[in-house]
């Protein structure tokens, strides 16, 4: 999929939130309460590897207040 988004002219962005989370030690339960997001949104977006294709401002600002982290730790290029 991701060679195929590549070929299409597309740039696959890495999603990092699991990482991000694993380095605070922090489980999806917890970031949805510190976050105010729903724990299955939390959780969705956790298992995610790309990058959503759309994700809400407020949401990533939620997200990136809760883990005191930028835009930038939770979204990266991929390696070439």
């Amino acid at each position: 999929m991701e060679e195929m988004m590549r070929s299409s002219g597309l740039m696959v962005l890495k999603w990092r939130l699991a990482v991000v989370m694993a380095e605070r030690e922090m489980d999806y339960k917890e970031l949805a309460r510190r976050s105010g997001l729903h724990p299955v949104t939390v959780n969705k977006l956790k298992n995610s590897f790309s990058a959503p294709p759309r994700i809400d401002r407020n949401t990533l600002e939620k997200l990136c207040t809760a883990l005191n982290c930028t835009p930038g730790d939770l979204i990266a290029m991929p390696e070439k």
